[in-house]
C-alpha cells in the first residue's frame, strides 16, 4: 500500500480561509496559518493547533514516494476532507495580496504541478509517453499557482497575438530569497507579467514575491524589480524561454513586445482569470476532462 503522511500546511505568509467559490468582490477577513519554529512540520502524522480567524488551518496528504508515478500531495480541511487546491484555496485577500500555491520549490527540477483532470487537483509530478518529467536545469525560483484562476482556452487575446489560454491556472514565479516546499501557501503580491506563448497556447506567467520576504517592502511594480533585483526579469523571461530547447524544441515566444508588463497589468491578468474560472465552475464553460471538485 502507497505510504501516506500528513503534515499541517503552514507558511511564513498568510493564508485565507476556505471561502464560496466564485469571483470575490468583497475584500475578505485575511488570516494566518500558524507556524512550529518557523518551519513547516514535517514529521509523519504529526499534527498542531493554531488560534485563527475562521479556523483556516488546513493539512497536506503526501501518497506514494516522490518522484513515482503514484505521487500525489492532497490538501485536507479541518475535518480531514479532501479539498481541491485550485477551486477552494481563495485567491484574494485583501490589500492587494494572493495566495500562491508552491507547486515547484526554487533550485529543484521535477515538474511538478495541479493535476487539474484529477479528483481534487492534487499535486503530481508530470509525465510524457509514462516517464516522469523534469526540466532540463533546475528553475531559480519558486513556482506555482494562483487558485480559482483559469486561462481559458476558448478565448483569444487579442493584445497577445490572438493566443488562447493553456487551459491551465495561471502560473507564478515568486522571486523571495526563501526556498519553498511543495504545497506551501504564500501571501504575495504580484509585480509583472510576462506573456508567454508556449506552443501557440498563452501562458501567463505573474511575477511575484512573498510578503514575508525582507525586500518586499521595497518593491511594489516593475520598475521595483529591476533595481531590487537586477537581472530577474530577464532571466525569468530567458529561462522560460529556452527550457524546451535542450528536449529538441524551439524557443517560447513572449508576446507584449518581450517584455514584461507592470504590476496594473498583472491585476488585469488575474482578474480576467479569476472571472474565467468562476464561469468555468459555474458550469458556463464547458470544462472537458477539467475536475471541478
Amino acid at each position: 500500500m502507497a505510504a501516506a503522511r500528513v503534515i499541517a500546511s503552514a507558511s511564513n505568509a498568510v493564508a485565507g480561509t476556505l471561502l464560496p467559490r466564485g469571483p470575490l468582490r468583497v475584500k475578505p477577513q485575511s488570516v494566518g496559518l500558524c507556524l512550529k519554529n518557523n518551519r513547516l512540520l514535517t514529521q509523519r502524522r504529526r499534527f498542531f493547533n493554531c488560534t485563527a480567524i475562521y479556523n483556516p488551518q488546513f493539512q497536506i496528504k503526501e501518497e506514494g514516494q516522490p518522484e513515482t508515478l503514484d505521487y500525489r500531495v492532497f490538501f485536507l480541511d479541518n475535518s480531514g476532507k479532501k479539498i481541491s487546491p485550485w477551486h477552494d484555496i481563495p485567491l484574494h485577500l485583501g490589500d492587494g495580496a494572493f495566495n500562491f500555491i508552491v507547486e515547484i520549490p526554487k533550485e529543484s527540477s521535477a515538474k511538478m504541478e495541479v493535476a487539474t483532470d484529477e479528483l481534487y487537483t492534487p499535486i503530481k509530478q508530470d509525465t510524457k509517453k509514462g516517464k516522469l518529467r523534469y526540466y532540463p536545469y533546475n528553475i531559480n525560483w519558486n513556482y506555482g499557482l494562483l487558485p480559482q484562476t483559469w486561462e481559458d482556452p476558448s478565448s483569444a487575446n487579442a493584445e497577445v497575438e490572438g493566443a488562447f489560454g493553456d487551459n491551465d491556472p495561471v502560473d507564478v514565479v515568486e522571486i523571495g530569497i526563501n526556498r519553498a516546499k511543495i504545497g506551501q501557501v504564500l501571501k504575495v503580491k504580484p509585480l509583472a507579467a510576462l506573456a508567454m506563448i508556449d506552443e501557440g497556447e498563452l501562458d501567463w506567467k505573474i511575477v511575484a514575491i512573498s510578503l514575508d520576504d525582507p525586500k518586499a517592502p521595497l518593491v511594489n511594480d516593475v520598475d521595483d524589480v529591476e533595481k531590487h533585483f537586477p537581472g530577474t526579469l530577464t532571466a525569468i523571461r530567458d529561462w522560460f524561454r529556452d527550457y524546451k530547447i535542450p528536449d529538441g524544441k524551439p524557443a517560447n515566444k513572449f508576446g507584449l513586445g518581450n517584455k514584461p508588463a507592470n504590476k496594473d497589468y498583472a491585476l488585469k491578468v488575474i482578474t480576467e482569470t479569476n472571472e474565467s474560472w468562476a464561469k468555468l465552475v459555474k458550469r458556463s464553460i464547458p470544462a472537458g476532462e477539467l475536475s471541478l471538485v
